[in-house]
């Protein structure tokens, strides 16, 4: 059983060193919401979002001062909307965005994520009009977020809908120019997409989760760090079982909140997140992790090592603190939101093809990443068809999270505000990728997909 004293032992993380509980999100599912009549539909899922997740700000808050535990934000999770609106009569899914856009200032959340398609192996009627919607939707709301999952392992690659992102990707970032295409920090391509993340952008209730369920995302880079100092000069060994120690201690908090949040709000316990999620603040970066290791800066060769050994050690630690491990868990790399990151890339250490290798062992993929505004969406869909590659080929989750700033070119900075933080413009491959995408069709599954 967890206790209040494990929880003590960690004021210090709390207090010092920017130990949070990242996240608790609601997942919610929709599927009784569907219909034929669109305007009917968007009222059942504002009425539904808003009456299941009514309490979550407020039960959140009384944990927090109970506790002493810091809860960033409160966030639901909802049934792709791609499956809850197929029936209804209408070719634009912004009315389900705006549904849920006024659901999330009701109940006081900061975002709501579901506004998804999955479309690994093909288009549906309802995935095509969503993803179309998907540059209107962004753009027309605050606090919606969108995923479209393109690969999995087993499938392959879906090329036709790389190539439809990449595209989709421009709009969004042009209708929102004067927020420096703020749009696409809500939107999130996937591949092998999970079905109990409880980070935005990319969150989403999967079909074979329960009715309501609760998930947690815990983070702590500044107290991994910390830890690190105490070890300075040891053998790697030692580097690993730090981390595994620290990640065991942050994983029981994080348990902690999720069963007293499940208790209080009389919905099921899902999973922990194990993810170290940075913010841009001082002290609370991965990259300064990495860089404890040894390493003169985040981007130096051995940082794909580096990382993988972070990476593995956090995921050996969580799961033995908690038996309901889920999410993405791992590492988490976005370059607006680590202060570290930016500070690498503004130097010239870290580019994007390194930030390539770095995804091959750590938890999601190319995150936050700004490029400038007159990058073609033809290179857009490369980045993803190369991020999906990776995903599929190692039978792990990835994604592109890529804003392509309006009127920015390299070296300029684009301010998204909060936890997004600044990105600093990164050139791309002076390289064309035009007739590579326009090949549409199907990349294979690899090989050991076959594995019934």
């Amino acid at each position: 059983m967890l206790n209040i004293n494990e929880i003590l032992e960690t004021n210090e993380m709390i207090n010092r060193q920017h130990l949070d509980i990242r996240t608790v999100t609601m997942g919610i599912s929709l599927r009784d919401c569907a219909g034929e009549d669109a305007v009917r539909v968007a009222g059942k899922i504002y009425d539904k979002v808003t009456k299941k997740a009514e309490n979550l700000v407020k039960i959140g808050g009384e944990i927090e001062r109970e506790f002493g535990i810091p809860i960033v934000n409160k966030r639901v999770s909802v049934t792709p909307i791609s499956l809850v609106a197929e029936s209804c009569d209408t070719e634009d899914y912004t009315i389900f965005a705006e549904a849920l856009d006024r659901a999330a200032h009701e109940i006081g959340v900061n975002f709501v994520g579901g506004f998804t398609a999955l479309v690994h192996k093909g288009f549906t009627v309802g995935d095509t009009r969503l993803i179309r919607s998907i540059p209107r939707a962004l753009a027309e709301t605050e606090r919606v977020c969108a995923s479209v999952n393109v690969a999995t392992t087993r499938a392959g690659i879906n090329m036709d809908a790389v190539r439809l992102m990449g595209e989709i990707i421009k709009e969004s970032a042009e209708l929102t120019a004067a927020t420096g295409g703020f749009a696409c920090a809500k939107l999130v391509v996937f591949a092998n997409a999970v079905e109990d993340n409880p980070f935005m952008a990319g969150a989403f209730h999967g079909v074979g989760e329960p009715e309501c369920v609760i998930n947690v995302g815990v983070s702590g880079p500044g107290v991994v760090k910390v830890a690190l100092e105490a070890a300075k000069g040891q053998p790697f060994d030692v580097v690993a079982d730090t981390i595994k120690k620290t990640a065991f201690r942050v994983t029981r908090m994080g348990q902690l909140v999720a069963r007293e949040a499940s208790l209080r709000l009389g919905v099921p316990f899902g999973i922990v997140d194990l993810s170290l999620a940075p913010t841009p603040a001082a002290g609370d970066s991965v990259a300064d992790i990495l860089e404890e290791m040894g390493l003169t800066s985040v981007g130096a060769h051995g940082t794909t090592a580096a990382l993988a050994l972070l990476n593995d050690a956090v995921k050996k630690g969580g799961v033995m603190a908690s038996s309901h491990v889920g999410g993405l868990s791992g590492a988490f790399i976005p370059v607006s939101e680590d202060a570290g990151m930016i500070r690498a890339v503004q130097s010239g250490v870290l580019t994007i093809e390194k930030l390539e290798a770095m995804t091959c062992v750590c938890s999601v993929g190319l995150d936050m990443i700004a490029v400038p505004g007159d990058t073609p969406a033809s290179t857009l869909s490369a980045i993803i068809a190369d991020e999906a590659a990776i995903g599929v080929v190692n039978n792990k989750t990835t994604a592109v999270r890529v804003i392509p700033a309006p009127g920015r070119v390299v070296g300029d900075i684009v301010d998204l505000g909060g936890l997004l933080g600044t990105a600093p413009v990164m050139p791309v491959s002076g390289g064309g990728s035009a007739d590579f995408i326009a090949r549409g069709g199907r990349i294979p599954a690899p090989l050991h997909s076959l594995r019934n």
